[in-house]
Order: structure tokens, then sequence, then C-alpha cells
């Protein structure tokens, strides 16, 4: 394994934190609509844009590394 370069460690925070907040937005959407019958197609396509906006976001920091 390659020595760790002074940007590594930053970019696994980065990483990290990224993936933090992915999982605060799903467990936040899956605790709203699971005490609900029906939930919208609209409300789930909202929830897949956070995701895909977060992960996209995450996605341009890491090509610029």
């Amino acid at each position: 394994q390659p020595p760790a370069r002074t940007g590594d460690t930053m970019t696994e925070t980065h990483e990290m934190e990224a993936l933090t907040e992915a999982l605060s937005i799903i467990d936040r959407a899956l605790g709203e609509m699971l005490h609900r019958e029906l939930v919208s197609t609209n409300e789930v396509a909202d929830l897949l844009l956070d995701i895909r906006s977060l992960v996209a976001s995450e996605a341009a920091v890491l090509v610029q590394s």
C-alpha cells in the first residue's frame, strides 16, 4: 500500500461526511414514510433527487482532487 498523501485524509473525511449526510436524508425520509399508507411518486422522486444531488457533488469534488 502506498504511503498516504496529505490530501488523502481530507478526501476521506469529505467522503465520510457526504455518506453520513446521505444516510441521514434516507433515514429521515424513511422515518416519515413508514408511518403512512401511501407515498406519492413526487415525494419519492424528491428523495432520490436529493440523494443524487449529494452524490453528484461528492463525485465532482473527487474528480477535482
